[in-house]
């Protein structure tokens, strides 16, 4: 799509200029152009960067064209100028390996080559309104090559000082930084020209495929006869398959930015970009990785962690069973490291976290710095029982396809993919179940033993026999009380502090914890000392409601001298705190369950309901 940057000033159609609006119209007339339309750039209004009012446009490598509003031509002639300018850059004009002689080559010349060059394609293509005659009439050679076009010119002594073809004016080069030509290292490619070739590509079986259909009278594509493959072939993963709406418009995938494919699955879609010229045994492998991030259910999985780097972890996990199952064959660039085979995602994720900035140079299917899982890892509240049902149905059908498939015999399954699916239909632990193993483990229940300071009650029945009685074990304070910071910002609303302090007195008292230190924090911390249990839920009054800022709250307890050392913590907040926290004892997390910390964090976290 071709974007057009004109300035705020410039936008409401009342101020436009006769120039600019036949600008304007230009670039709708390119982006309704079936091969034009698909391809990126971007148009700026300057006129400063011109030595001469006649100049039309420039355009630089990354196919930013900056044209002359000031200069009037038709709505057909600036399609022209402007497809023009996109060109050098989707034919790596701006390439140093495209160069003739390399360093020495002769720009001027070689920007006289290239134009001639596009002026002939777009003449073939028959593209907009051309200002100057066909270059097959002017020069009495084939324009099939810049390189040899470059040849012919320095045979015939053309000093390409006269740039007669190109959109700058005459004697002026129109690729901007030409001296300076881009080289890529590491085997890497031109990211333009590779696309370009795939829109080509994909407009050609377009334009063939239109014979080719299958009985219910719809084209049949790549992505499609792998869609239906699952259906009839692997019933592990027919369910799902049906169940998801699979978009292979290119335009869609563009304006989403999926470069080869992502899944959205709140609304049950998988977007496939046909430009990306995968055989079906590689969309099959791709399609597969699709629906298995929404049958094992990664985007609820997420919990907290940092949403690309999780997508990253998952990746390498199912491309790992995808390679294991030979389903399919896996696209070159996948994510895939031997490494990690029968690893968890969550193992994964934490490997990967280590090193976050060498993880950010990683790409998903869907492109770099972009996770293939579409939308937040976390539902608004307003989508949360739809997507709730949601989640259950692609469960059961991860599930029911994985009994058919063992049923049939289709194949074997990795043994992590087969516990994992087994354990999405266990019903998740509660969050208080969790935090009562977490009370159980720092306050065990007092143990009894024997003693003759108290008589046993049977002692009466035999009075010349001393029997001892049951008595419970002195503890020290220090092994039964903690601490609990409580998040009183204006982000907390007071029910979800109610219902953490709810379950955290009850547990406090079951475990037969005397007194517990309580502290409230915003922007600073207010020390509220030792309270009973029973009165932290009901008699507390909630003091702050300024910003997050939890490290004092950290600090006092650290510094008082009447808390224990040894005493563990329970940080009450939604996540949303500004600043990193170092806590240097036993500590655990309790959040809203659509709540995420910002940082990773090894201490247990419980999301309350």
């Amino acid at each position: 799509m071709i974007i057009l940057n004109v300035p705020y000033e410039k936008r409401s159609a009342d101020k436009q200029t006769r120039q600019e609006a036949a600008i304007i119209q230009g670039v709708w007339k390119l982006n309704a152009h079936s091969l034009f339309g698909n391809l990126n750039a971007q148009v700026f209004f300057k006129n400063g960067r011109f030595d001469t009012g006649k100049g039309m446009a420039v355009s630089s490598y990354q196919a930013r064209i900056y044209v002359n509003h000031q200069i009037m031509l038709s709505p057909a002639e600036w399609m022209r100028v402007i497809a023009h300018c996109m060109m050098h850059t989707y034919f790596g004009h701006f390439d140093r390996e495209k160069l003739p002689e390399g360093a020495n080559t002769n720009m001027k010349i070689w920007n006289k080559a290239c134009d001639l060059y596009v002026e002939q394609f777009l003449d073939d293509v028959n593209v907009g309104l051309p200002l100057i005659e066909r270059p097959s009439k002017k020069y009495p050679f084939k324009m099939d090559d810049e390189q040899k076009i470059y040849n012919k010119l320095l045979e015939c002594g053309d000093a390409g000082n006269i740039q007669d073809y190109g959109t700058a004016g005459v004697n002026q080069m129109d690729m901007l930084g030409i001296h300076r030509p881009v080289s890529y290292k590491n085997g890497q490619e031109n990211p333009y020209t590779i696309f370009f070739g795939n829109v080509l590509s994909d407009l050609a079986k377009r334009a063939v495929s239109g014979t080719v259909s299958n009985e219910k009278g719809m084209i049949e594509t790549e992505i499609s006869k792998a869609s239906r493959w699952f259906l009839s072939h692997y019933p592990l993963l027919g369910s799902l398959a049906a169940s998801f709406r699979i978009v292979s418009d290119y335009k869609e995938c563009m304006i989403k930015e999926v470069k080869c494919a992502a899944v959205d699955i709140g609304n049950g879609t998988i977007y496939a970009n046909p430009i990306c010229s995968f055989s079906e045994e590689e969309w099959r492998f791709v399609l597969a990785h699709e629906f298995l991030h929404a049958g094992l259910q990664h985007h609820v999985r997420c919990k907290g962690r940092h949403p690309f780097i999780w997508n990253l972890a998952a990746d390498f996990v199912i491309n790992g069973w995808l390679k294991e199952m030979d389903i399919g064959k896996m696209p070159s660039g996948c994510l895939y490291d031997e490494a990690y085979k029968g690893m968890s995602a969550e193992s994964v994720y934490d490997l990967l976290i280590q090193d976050a900035r060498r993880s950010f140079r990683l790409q998903t299917f869907r492109g770099y710095h972009r996770g293939d899982l579409f939308g937040s890892m976390v539902y608004s509240p307003a989508d949360i029982g739809d997507s709730l049902a949601m989640d259950e149905f692609y469960r059961n059908a991860l599930s029911q396809g994985l009994v058919y498939h063992e049923s049939y015999g289709r194949g074997t399954v990795p043994a992590g993919l087969i516990q994992e699916i087994r354990a999405l239909q266990v019903p998740p632990i509660h969050w208080k179940v969790k935090l009562a193993e977490w009370f159980y483990t720092h306050f065990p229940m007092k143990e009894k033993q024997r003693s003759y300071a108290r008589p046993s009650r049977r002692q009466s029945a035999t009075p010349d026999i001393p029997r001892p009685g049951y008595i419970e074990k002195s503890t020290s304070r220090e092994n039964h009380t903690f601490g609990v910071i409580i998040d009183t910002s204006g982000s907390m609303t007071p029910e979800n502090i109610g219902k953490a302090l709810g379950a955290v007195a009850s547990y406090a008292v079951s475990r037969d914890v005397p007194f517990v230190r309580v502290v409230f924090c915003d922007a600073g911390a207010y020390d509220n000392g030792y309270m009973a249990p029973e009165d932290i839920a009901g008699t507390v009054q909630v003091k702050g409601r300024g910003g997050t800022l939890l490290q004092p709250a950290v600090d006092l307890l650290r510094d008082a001298a009447d808390f224990p050392k040894k005493a563990p913590i329970l940080i009450i907040t939604d996540g949303m705190i500004e600043e990193k926290i170092s806590i240097q004892r036993d500590h655990a997390w309790i959040l809203p369950k659509r709540g995420r910390l910002p940082f990773a964090t090894k201490k247990p976290v419980f999301w309350f309901e």
